[in-house]
């Protein structure tokens, strides 16, 4: 076939790109920027365009899809000109569906924990030997590429609520009907796009009943929204499966676990693993994959990146980092640090970056979530603002909204050098939350100049 790709330099569409490029298909793209590592990616493989730009002469009428990423404008001019010629287009998704209609879908979604589970899912799949597909958000050790399309009959999904693309506003996981769907929980969270809580909840609803019939909903229980949820839209033709936090305890600063009379000692911790991985367990047992093969192969997992990472450590202080920004995910990871770590001073420091995070009105969604710090941090730049076209959001509303009376509130990145640099280290976990880059600041090379003697 030959596919055009609309802005191909997205991180999840230049992925896809290359999968389907190796796949034997012929496969072309354009984009106004494209950054690394989306740049190398598409030059090694022979697929990054020769100019950057959009040029409508590369749309002609050979062309059997299109597939369109959310960096594209609807006034986009290839865009324009495939709808002249009557091309068939896709979002993401919808390709994603596309090429995988005779294949066993699995879709993991949720407010949170979705790339974690899907991660842990695909692991264990890998080391049983099954062949499969997938896309996920994040990299993952033993897996060259975030998305792979091939003739495997199975496909894991993380599945995201934000719109499909520029044309296509619905969420992308209501595109990709599923035979086995995981909910991992219900956040409110894209307020840019899911103005109320409660447009935003029948989102889930609409996943749900795109489900397969006689597929399976695997849920987690603890979360009372989506329990609610679950039990007000029940469906006589799918089954259910809640799930709930496995059998566990924690023994110097390591989780042990128990499935099904099976234990292991694990490389991850904190109870939102632990409910993902028992979700990732209820998705194998549905593949054929019992307890004993699942938590010895779970024992193995190393975690996804920037997903509670360990980037640092030496016999004073373990530094992790993580994605989290919404206010679920920021409480969440907190507490399974303070949980499995108790005699040490945690130190968190969080970055304000998305749409939804830096808009005053959202700050009090944010409220107690830092309370298990000992230490607590809340950055973030006017630049990100600027470039969001946001107006100032001041520090007291952000201190309202967290409710921590010692929270400390910084948006110059010279005044966040100079905080960390002058902290005690002492027996302590620093903790650095941000889906962004702290205004620039690199993070690894800090580490390394100024902990090496801490």
């Amino acid at each position: 076939m030959r596919i055009h790709f609309i802005s191909i330099g997205g991180s999840v569409m230049h992925q896809l790109a290359i999968a389907l490029h190796k796949k034997g298909n012929e496969v072309t793209g354009s984009d106004d920027e494209i950054f690394e590592p989306a740049k190398s990616n598409l030059e090694k493989e022979g697929l990054l365009p020769k100019q950057t730009g959009w040029y409508p002469d590369k749309i002609t009428k050979d062309i059997d899809a299109v597939i369109l990423g959310m960096h594209a404008k609807e006034d986009n001019p290839e865009l324009l000109k495939a709808k002249e010629l009557g091309l068939k287009i896709y979002s993401f998704p919808e390709y994603i569906y596309e090429e995988s209609k005779r294949k066993k879908r699995i879709a993991i979604g949720g407010s949170h924990g979705k790339t974690s589970t899907t991660a842990m899912l695909m692991h264990v799949l890998k080391e049983n030997h099954l062949d499969f597909d997938y896309l996920v958000g994040a990299r993952l050790e033993g897996f060259a590429q975030s998305v792979n399309i091939t003739d495997a009959p199975i496909i894991v999904c993380e599945a995201d609520e934000y719109p499909a693309s520029t044309l296509e506003k619905r969420p992308k996981f209501h595109f990709l009907f599923p035979h086995i769907a995981v909910l991992t929980g219900i956040a409110w969270d894209h307020i840019n796009v899911f103005p109320t809580f409660d447009f935003y909840l029948e989102q889930f609803k609409i996943f749900i009943d795109k489900i397969e019939p006689n597929g399976i909903l695997i849920y987690n229980e603890t979360d009372e929204v989506l329990k609610n949820l679950v039990e007000e839209n029940k469906r006589n033709d799918i089954r259910y499966q809640p799930y709930h936090l496995p059998n566990h305890s924690i023994e110097n600063g390591k989780t042990i676990i128990e499935i099904e009379g099976v234990s292991a000692m694990l490389k991850v911790f904190g109870n939102h693993n632990l409910l993902n991985l028992n979700a990732g367990y209820f998705v194998c047992k549905e593949l054929g994959i019992d307890a004993q093969h699942f938590v010895a192969e779970i024992a193995t997992f190393n975690g996804a990146a920037k997903r509670l990472e360990q980037i640092f450590e030496n016999e004073n202080t373990i530094v992790y980092r993580d994605f989290a920004h919404a206010p679920s995910k920021v409480k969440a990871t907190i507490d399974a640090v303070k949980q499995q770590f108790p005699e040490r001073k945690i130190i968190a420091v969080l970055e304000l970056h998305t749409y939804s995070s830096l808009n005053e009105k959202f700050m009090q969604q944010y409220h107690g979530s830092m309370n298990s710090a000992d230490v607590a941090v809340v950055f973030y730049a006017s630049h990100a603002l600027e470039l969001k076209r946001m107006p100032p959001l001041p520090k007291a509303a952000v201190v309202a909204g967290f409710s921590k009376d010692d929270l400390q509130v910084m948006n110059d990145k010279n005044e966040l050098i100079s905080f960390l640099k002058n902290q005690s280290y002492n027996n302590s976990v620093l903790l650095l939350m941000s889906s962004g880059d702290y205004d620039g600041l690199d993070i690894q090379q800090f580490l390394k100049e100024n902990f090496i003697n801490i």
